[in-house]
């Protein structure tokens, strides 16, 4: 039995989904989004490494950018302590290995095991937490800088997910169980968490406008530069060579062919099968998983960019397109959702009022 009473919003501000959603219909909020103008703010930014990919910040207010980056950093390292699967110190790595034992966790971790369960909710099961047994079948059981290392044939059969309904959580209590077996991934969520909490805090506690990349996970708050934030948008063809690049490089610039957007608030995120991908054997693997059959979605969509009222939100609708395959189109529709879904020969559609 799952329970998930609402995490207190005074103590664990939540970007997820509010209450009252109702799943397969998530309330993602259609933001302003236009086509980008050709002016370039007066920004300044930073690009590290950061949960295994890069890490960008922008800000309004060039001397705040030192401040900005140390904000962002905590974020991150507060949300790779908690949720991490590489990492045996975290907590993530902690409740995978309790042996169905109820475990005490922190608000963190809590937010984002409500946030992830949410996901699930809302898209039918389509994002789950529960699919890290999946990935580690597949070979995804270290960092993924490692996995280029073994190329061997797999010696696992697939491993469908157990279904979000099967975690307990306690939301009041700060409390999880999971049954013995069952192992918790958060990487279709965790990292647009980071991506709206940096962001918001950048701008609550210096006051500017402020842009946060991580890994195509972007989070905007604050006083947008005139004509807004210029987002560049892979469709995923082009830009599956440049993810052969180490993990943690630099993004590169896109094709010029791609569309540039323009975003003043909330979030944007695209999911790309090609991104993180690598073989074992002959088989050609990617992390993004169907939870029912726990192998990688057939790839319909090279790419999918979704709009929303935040990172969490559109990176949710993102990573389920890809799963959902071609009729994802019409669900984004829908919800009225701005969306940009690029086919793998470069044919692209695109809903709810995303600029043309």
């Amino acid at each position: 039995m799952t329970s998930r009473a609402p995490v207190n919003p005074a103590n664990h501000p939540s970007p997820g989904y509010p209450e009252g959603t109702t799943s397969g219909n998530p309330p993602l909020h259609e933001p302003a989004i236009v086509l980008g103008r050709p002016a370039v703010p007066a920004v300044a930014g930073r690009t590290a490494k950061a949960l295994g990919t890069f890490c960008s910040v922008l800000v309004t207010r060039p001397g705040a950018l030192d401040a900005a980056q140390q904000i962002l950093s905590g974020q991150l390292a507060a949300i790779d302590l908690a949720c991490s699967r590489f990492r045996p110190d975290s907590e993530l790595s902690a409740l995978n290995r309790s042996a169905g034992q109820r475990v005490a966790v922190s608000p963190v971790f809590a937010q984002a095991l409500d946030v992830a369960l949410r996901a699930a909710e809302v898209t039918d099961g389509d994002v789950d937490p529960t699919c890290g047994r999946s990935l580690v079948s597949l070979g995804y059981d270290k960092d993924f800088a490692q996995l280029a290392d073994d190329t061997s044939a797999l010696t696992q059969p697939p491993a469908p997910a157990a279904g979000w309904q099967c975690v307990d959580f306690d939301a009041e209590e700060l409390t999880v169980r999971v049954p013995d077996g069952v192992l918790l991934d958060f990487g279709a969520t965790a990292k647009a968490l980071a991506a709206d909490l940096a962001a918001d805090a950048i701008s609550d506690q210096i006051g500017c406008g402020v842009l946060v990349n991580l890994g195509g996970d972007i989070a905007v708050a604050g006083q947008a530069p005139e004509g807004g934030w210029r987002i560049g948008v892979d469709d995923g063809v082009a830009g599956a060579a440049a993810a052969g690049a180490a993990a943690g490089a630099a993004p590169v610039d896109p094709p010029a062919a791609a569309p540039v957007v323009a975003i003043e608030a909330g979030g944007l995120a695209t999911s790309c099968p090609s991104v993180r991908g690598w073989r074992r054997g002959d088989q050609a693997m990617h992390h993004i998983v169907v939870p029912s059959t726990g192998q990688p979605a057939a790839i319909y969509w090279a790419a999918v960019s979704v709009a929303a009222a935040t990172c969490v939100d559109a990176n949710t609708a993102s990573t389920a397109s890809i799963i959902r395959g071609r009729p994802a189109q019409q669900w984004l529709q829908s919800l009225s959702l701005p969306a940009r879904l690029a086919r793998p020969d470069g044919r692209v559609v695109t809903t709810g009022g995303w600029p043309q």
